[in-house]
């Protein structure tokens, strides 16, 4: 299966969190892209236990920092969507490709302006102040907007 809309997750901080997200992206057919270090081993039994036996399934790819990743997003041609706080425009006003690849940032920091900068477009995700949404339900909210619109 060729994979085409791609979840990319920026030093993922909690192993839990990753490996639902990589169930998640299992269960819908999205691609998913860790750019290292994470905050945890990769091989962790907590991923494994999150992702339980989905991890088989997810297609995975692993870069070992950001120029990594960015060196492959170019060569790929694709399209590089940050969701953070730091946007205005809503995740469900925007009009995702089917090359996209959704950038969500590190549990505990987001991404740093460097890899801010970088990104085509920023989107955000309407919270009431002062709250957050857990990591893994984010991912699953805006890759449900973006195969909604890409089919």
């Amino acid at each position: 299966m060729q994979h085409r809309l791609r979840i990319a997750l920026f030093q993922p901080d909690i192993a839990g969190n990753t490996g639902t997200i990589l169930r998640t992206a299992a269960c819908l057919g999205l691609a998913v892209d860790i750019i290292e270090p994470a905050g945890f081993d990769l091989s962790d039994r907590n991923l494994r236990r999150a992702g339980m036996d989905y991890l088989e399934l997810a297609a995975l790819t692993r870069h070992v920092d950001f120029a990594a990743f960015e060196d492959w997003l170019h060569r790929e041609s694709r399209r590089l969507v940050l969701l953070t706080t730091r946007a205005e425009t809503p995740y469900t006003a925007f009009g995702y490709l089917p090359g996209d690849v959704l950038l969500f940032g590190r549990e505990s920091a987001g991404v740093p302006d460097s890899v801010h900068e970088t990104a085509d477009s920023r989107l955000t995700i309407p919270m009431v102040a002062g709250r957050s949404l857990n990591l893994a339900v984010s991912v699953a909210m805006v890759a449900g907007e973006a195969l909604r619109q890409v089919g």
